[in-house]
């Protein structure tokens, strides 16, 4: 009796248990995601990492007291790391009212934009930048530009997706008579 109580413990916490799948298309009409109400109530995770960098670099030329020449160059980077698995939630749809706006922190600006890539048929939705440039993507965040790096162009929303399923079951084991 024991073993089939485990049995059936062991079911439920396995059953139970979430898959992060890509958010897309199909996933959206499945659970009715069209409506900003809806959608806001979704947990939104990023599948890999993302880099945003901008760099500053100031120099000048000058001699110093005993006549040599000084070239001084300074070069400030600010990054900022979004790992794999972080979550977000929906801020609000993009212009064209199908992309997503996601944020990551508060602050005024602080949001991404993902989008389906043309001519794709998983109807991934992927972090959208500017990837016209050879060193990666221009993207606004926080109300400065930054770069983004070319492997952040793999990143997409997932989703946490479960199957609740509950069984019941009882079982009786007959022992059988004796004359």
């Amino acid at each position: 009796m024991k073993k089939y109580l485990l049995f059936i413990l062991v079911g439920i916490i396995l059953g139970s248990c979430a898959m992060k799948v890509p958010y897309n298309d199909k996933l959206r009409d499945e659970f009715g995601l069209e409506s900003v109400n809806q959608i806001k109530k979704v947990q939104f995770i990023v599948s890999s990492t993302i880099i945003l960098q901008k760099e500053k670099e100031s120099g000048h030329v000058a001699t110093d007291e005993d006549g040599n020449l000084v070239e001084a160059s300074n070069k400030q980077q600010n990054r900022i790391i979004i790992p794999a698995g972080t979550k977000c939630v929906f801020e609000r749809f993009g212009e064209d009212g199908e992309s997503l706006v996601v944020r990551f922190e508060t602050g005024p600006g602080k949001v991404l934009t993902f989008d389906k890539r043309p001519g794709s048929t998983t109807g991934k939705y992927y972090f959208k930048a500017d990837w016209s440039g050879s060193k990666g993507g221009l993207v606004r965040y926080g109300n400065e530009t930054y770069m983004a790096t070319p492997s952040s162009a793999t990143a997409y929303l997932i989703v946490k997706k479960k199957k609740l399923q509950k069984i019941k079951r009882k079982d009786k084991v007959v022992k059988g008579m004796k004359v």
